[in-house]
């Protein structure tokens, strides 16, 4: 196996960077060839450091196996961390089904080197960035027009069968390749790619050149590679690395934009009382109630919700359709936690489940994800068909 490893020298780059030298491992994070050829030269280097493409987060995800049992679902769901855990599944989700056709467990390469680092007594370094800043540092800097696309492609990614072999792998890490590839998410989605793989090239490299010891062994994905060799020799600021490594915030518009429905709704309310129309607020009030809660509680419906989760979903739409701060996908989903409480079991097999459509449904973790998703659009579906309604309040 070793011997093996040893003819993949192409994987391998050695780089002095301020006297020390580094030894930059480009890996796929589903080959068996990449756990051999990681294990192989941090046996035959015995590095001072060895830095891996990971952060707090993943490296607690990848060695502590009971995470699951620590996950508050309640308080994700309060502080709006919703859609955030649902990207993560999604990704998690799709490296598994990719693992599964070479055997091979995802982040296996980083698991061999952390396992080899803490049996020579080499220094550990978690080189990347906080997963959670860079998923929303994506987010954010793509336009509004640009994210549904950015969705669609992370969902399309869990469904789709694409089978691959050591062979193809191998051809994946190949520097034209991946350059090809950079180049075509560049033109599709630049925003993304600047952060997902420029910003995380620049932290990285950051983290490497800072890292301790006369030699350091790196191991990261080869799409980070050429990046990395590229920024390793340079000095960054402490404030460049800060800039990359805030979660911007919402720019005004974005936050205003939730109100506007509300406040013209509210408004066109106050206008009907003022002309002492009661009988058209009535009917525009039971128009607006009626609408939300019905496609908000179908929405619940459709994805299998408690029956008390449908109801709550029911009275709680008309409400929080009037105030943006909260939903009633988020009313819906803490409902569906209460009356329908996912175990462990479920939260550590819903990478597995998700992989099959039918799988969010019956795995009673991701049918809370389901349950917030569709009330929420419910909700807004309703909100849009009960508007024609209040003419008669301007009329």
């Amino acid at each position: 196996m070793a011997a093996d490893a040893q003819t993949h020298e192409e994987d391998i780059t050695r780089v002095e960077v301020d006297g020390k030298e580094v030894i930059l491992v480009g890996t796929a994070h589903i080959s068996q060839q990449s756990v051999d050829i990681v294990r192989d030269i941090i046996e035959r280097e015995r590095p001072d450091t060895v830095c891996v493409e990971l952060d707090e987060e993943r490296f607690k995800a990848l060695r502590e196996q009971a995470r699951w049992e620590e996950l508050d679902l309640k308080q994700i769901i309060r502080n709006k961390q919703l859609m955030f855990l649902m990207a993560r599944l999604a990704l998690m989700s799709f490296q598994k089904q990719m693992g599964s056709y070479t055997g091979v467990k995802p982040g296996a390469e980083m698991s061999a080197a952390i396992d080899i680092a803490e049996e020579q007594d080499a220094h550990l370094v978690l080189c990347d960035r906080n997963v959670r800043t860079t998923l929303l540092r994506a987010w954010r800097k793509t336009p509004w027009y640009k994210r549904a696309m950015l969705a669609t492609s992370l969902l399309f990614g869990v469904f789709e069968k694409t089978e691959v072999n050591e062979e193809e792998l191998a051809k994946l890490r190949e520097q034209q390749n991946i350059s090809g590839m950079l180049d075509e998410l560049g033109e599709a989605m630049p925003e993304v790619k600047s952060v997902m793989v420029d910003e995380r090239d620049t932290y990285m490299a950051d983290q490497i050149r800072r890292a301790p010891g006369e030699k350091v062994v790196v191991v990261i994905g080869a799409a980070h590679k050429p990046g990395i060799l590229k920024k390793v020799n340079e000095h960054f600021s402490d404030a460049q690395i800060e800039e990359i490594d805030t979660v911007p915030a919402s720019s005004q518009l974005t936050k205003f934009i939730p109100w506007i429905i509300p406040l013209i709704v509210i408004g066109l309310f106050v206008f009907g009382f003022t002309r002492g129309d009661m009988e058209d607020v009535k009917q525009a009030a039971l128009a607006w109630f009626l609408a939300n809660g019905i496609f908000a509680s179908l929405g619940a419906a459709i994805a299998l919700a408690h029956p008390v989760t449908i109801v709550i979903a029911f009275f709680a739409a008309p409400l929080t359709s009037l105030n943006p701060t909260i939903h009633a996908g988020m009313v819906a989903a803490l409902a569906q936690v209460w009356a329908t409480p996912p175990r462990v079991k479920d939260m550590e097999q819903a990478g597995d489940d998700i992989a099959e459509f039918k799988g969010w449904w019956s795995n009673r973790f991701t049918r809370v994800l389901l349950v917030f998703v569709f009330t929420a659009l419910g909700s807004m579906i309703g909100t849009f068909a009960a508007l024609p309604f209040f003419r008669s309040l301007l009329s």
